[in-house]
């Protein structure tokens, strides 16, 4: 699908293979593919996971309300290890309830989204932010390097949050190729009760994997904040479904069990390109959200074909 569509698209725009347009599209698939990898983690566990935006969102507009009160000054080192530690404690709520309580974890997690934003709408009073710290601002504005398109003279650069992509993909690659940590998230999907059986801590394991996600989740926040170079509250609330689509559309099992994030980086790609690059073929914006909703039913359907195929050969295999 990825290839016909960059075919296509090459064909009726003749933009599409140039160095700023592909540099353009590494660019967009950061935060996204982020958010994809914590979702990829959650999936395969067995559960599905609608708060990332939200706590993103809580994360992020809380440290950086602080930081500008006080009219922060120091290194970009700060904000960043702030962040993180804030995701890994709203991470710690979900990952409380989810291992505590035998309800499915989207109702949980849809429960505890609507707690993050409703502490930063309310409690916290959330404005759109303008101007951010030093620091932050120039972290955003960093670039690896720059591609420009000889024949139109636009340039797009590769910002510095893309080796921050590249490190989270290689530690969680690790970590589920390589840990038991990992291979229990992939036990917990296949059937939690043989997990159990196995001699997992199944508990401990849903929370830390929570903690995690959380963590993953308000990178994803802040990279997004400090590429706009303002902090708007709402700016990633409702890009759950799109995150969620390209997990499954890259072959993970809505079910848990199955899954890898060669998989989730070319399902975020796909997802990329329908939203970025169908602009290059005079498409209007409300059929590229018809797109992009043929394409959740799309990946949903090949996951739901999957799981029956699955099935059917499990009880061939049995009889």
């Amino acid at each position: 699908m990825i290839v016909a569509l960059c075919v296509v698209i090459q064909i009726r725009s003749g933009q599409f293979f140039t160095p700023n347009n592909l540099v353009d599209l590494a660019n967009a698939m950061v935060v996204p593919g982020l958010f994809g990898i914590g979702a990829y983690m959650v999936i395969v566990s067995g559960g599905i996971d609608v708060s990332f935006p939200a706590l993103a969102s809580l994360a992020v507009y809380a440290v950086t309300r602080v930081l500008v009160d006080s009219d922060f000054q120091g290194p970009v080192i700060v904000p960043l290890l702030a962040v993180m530690a804030l995701g890994a404690l709203l991470g710690a709520f979900n990952g409380l309830f989810t291992s505590r309580l035998a309800i499915p974890t989207l109702i949980i997690t849809l429960g505890t989204a609507n707690v993050f934003s409703g502490v930063m709408q309310g409690a916290l009073s959330s404005v759109q932010i303008p101007a951010l710290p030093a620091s932050m601002e120039a972290f955003g504005r960093t670039a690896l390097f720059t591609a420009k398109n000889q024949q139109s003279g636009l340039t797009s650069s590769l910002p510095l949050s893309f080796l921050l992509l590249i490190a989270v993909l290689v530690i969680v690659f690790l970590i589920m190729r390589y840990t038991m940590f990992g291979r229990a998230i992939f036990a917990l999907g296949g059937d939690e009760s043989s997990a159990l059986r196995a001699g997992f801590k199944v508990r401990s394991i849903k929370f830390w994997l929570y903690v995690m996600v959380g963590v993953i989740a308000a990178l994803g926040g802040f990279v997004r904040t400090t590429s706009m170079g303002q902090m708007h509250p709402t700016n990633l609330l409702g890009s759950e479904m799109l995150v969620i689509a390209a997990v499954v559309l890259g072959g993970a099992a809505i079910t848990g069990g199955t899954g890898s994030l060669t998989g989730v980086m070319l399902g975020t790609l796909l997802i990329v390109i329908v939203q970025n690059s169908m602009i290059l073929l005079g498409i209007p914006t409300f059929w590229q959200r018809a797109a992009l909703g043929m394409l959740i039913i799309v990946g949903t359907g090949i996951s739901a074909v999957q799981i029956t195929r699955r099935r059917r050969r499990q009880r061939l295999v049995a009889e």
